[in-house]
């Protein structure tokens, strides 16, 4: 069950960033390697969906706070 999770949380920030019509920012892709990122270690370390839904939330803002300063 962890796998498909992870396959999900994958693609889910693959679709993502593939509907940007245009090149996306420094901030979108902060926020989408943030989220897979996050999400990863809050599986790995809770190992629970909330965990990784937890994860990949605070990966993603933190994410694009860091892509905003570039």
């Amino acid at each position: 069950m962890n796998t498909k999770l992870m396959i999900s949380v994958a693609a889910a920030a693959l679709i993502g960033l593939g509907g940007c019509s245009t090149n996306p920012t420094n901030a979108q892709i902060g926020t989408g390697v943030g989220a897979v990122a996050g999400g990863l270690v809050g599986n790995a370390v809770f190992g629970s969906t909330l965990g990784t839904v937890g994860g990949a939330a605070a990966g993603a803002l933190i994410g694009n706070e860091v892509g905003k300063k570039r």
